[in-house]
């Protein structure tokens, strides 16, 4: 079998990076990204912060009291989304076989490749030209799997590369702490610390059955991680590239508030979709129907989101721009497009802790009571009707 050569490539501090493109006076200083200072949310933060115990969503106002010197960044969401397809790009042309798991991160098959190439060279080459034609700073690690590689460029942070040659996987896991395997959660680690497993070194020496007892069907994961075993394949996959949903009024109508109830219902159905999916969207729509079945569709480009609260004042709006209010409608649907990997994070530049709460309380009911369960009272008096949901 041949070699596996797999490459983890992250976008170091992606939105603070970003930021210090447009303002250098932000580089070497400690920067937050993210809601106000009383009651937001931090989306990012830079490696300055991060030494005081500063992390991602954590409350803007705890952030500030370990870090009282760093300096607050609202953010732009549109910058975020043009360096993301700005890097996609420059490796969708430079190599045969990638996943794009999120705005900011990659993985890279170059299995094969060796037999032409030096594959860790192949790798430096494309970070050198990422960071050269992006001004990004960017990590990368290099080993035989994707949990490997992906552990090798945490060690490379910030802005390092690291290759991890192949039977040399198990040595250089040994001495990182258990809660450096990627997916192992907190409790996880905390009941391996009571045996005393806090090295994966540790980890490594302990029998497949005292994990399995311990963790059940999980304690083989956990086995197989701390030995680097991860036979996963970078498949690229075509994602839809859309979701959206109509609904055909049963009588037409061109009542207002009976269109607008609809519509917010609707996209909120549709945002806790994407939350669902790990997915968020740069394009919103609105298609109208007239009795005489004439369609008319109106879209807009916005900052990557999938946070309802956002979308609803933007789905009105375009509404407004589109219907002829002397004409009743037949048919009405919301489009959510351009659709990327990532997480309602990207939003909280504009959020504050409770919305951020709010949010994960109503996904979390939804996830496992069943959609609808949960929603806004605009849309409660239609979340009981039958949409017709098609994706793109």
């Amino acid at each position: 079998m041949a070699k596996r050569y797999i490459v983890h490539i992250d976008l170091d501090s992606f939105f603070v990076s970003v930021e210090r493109k447009f303002n250098p006076a932000l580089i070497g200083k400690p920067v937050l990204i993210g809601g106000s200072a009383d009651r937001g949310v931090v989306s990012s933060c830079s490696y300055e912060t991060r030494k005081f115990g500063v992390h991602s969503a954590m409350p803007m106002k705890q952030a500030l009291k370990l870090c009282p010197d760093a300096i607050v960044v609202r953010g732009t969401h549109g910058r975020y989304g043009e360096a993301s397809r700005e890097v996609t790009e420059i490796i969708h042309d430079s190599v045969p076989l990638y996943q794009k798991t999120s705005v900011d991160e990659f993985y890279i098959d170059l299995t094969g490749m060796d037999r032409f190439y030096d594959c860790y060279q192949m790798a430096t080459n494309l970070r050198q030209r990422i960071i050269k034609e992006t001004g990004l700073p960017i990590s990368f690690g290099m080993a035989s799997t994707k949990t490997v590689a992906k552990m090798a460029t945490n060690q490379a942070k910030p802005n390092g590369q690291l290759y991890i040659p192949h039977g040399k996987e198990m040595a250089f896991m040994a001495p990182l702490p258990v809660r450096k395997i990627p997916m192992l959660g907190e409790k996880t680690c905390e009941k391996l610390y009571t045996y005393g497993i806090e090295k994966i070194g540790d980890l490594q020496h302990v029998d497949l059955r005292f994990l399995q007892t311990l963790f059940g069907s999980a304690g083989q994961y956990i086995w197989e991680k701390a030995r680097g075993i991860d036979s996963s394949e970078i498949i690229p996959h075509s994602e839809r590239k859309s979701i959206s949903t109509e609904h055909t009024f049963d009588a037409d109508t061109a009542d207002e508030r009976t269109l607008q109830t609809i519509l917010v219902s609707m996209t909120e159905e549709l945002a806790y979709k994407l939350r669902k999916e790990n997915k968020i969207a740069g394009c919103m729509a609105v298609k109208i129907r007239y009795s005489n079945f004439e369609t008319h569709t109106i879209q807009e480009k916005i900052p990557l989101n999938a946070a309802e609260h956002i979308l609803i004042p933007g789905i009105k709006n375009l509404l407004q721009k589109t219907w002829n209010r002397n004409r009743k409608v037949r048919l009405i649907g919301v489009r959510l497009s351009q659709l990327a990997r990532g997480n309602y994070q990207i939003n909280l530049f504009d959020d504050n802790e409770e919305q951020l709460k709010l949010y994960q309380a109503m996904d979390t009911i939804n996830f496992k009571y069943g959609d609808k369960t949960v929603c806004r009272a605009a849309g409660m008096e239609v979340g009981t009707r039958n949409f017709n949901p098609f994706h793109g």
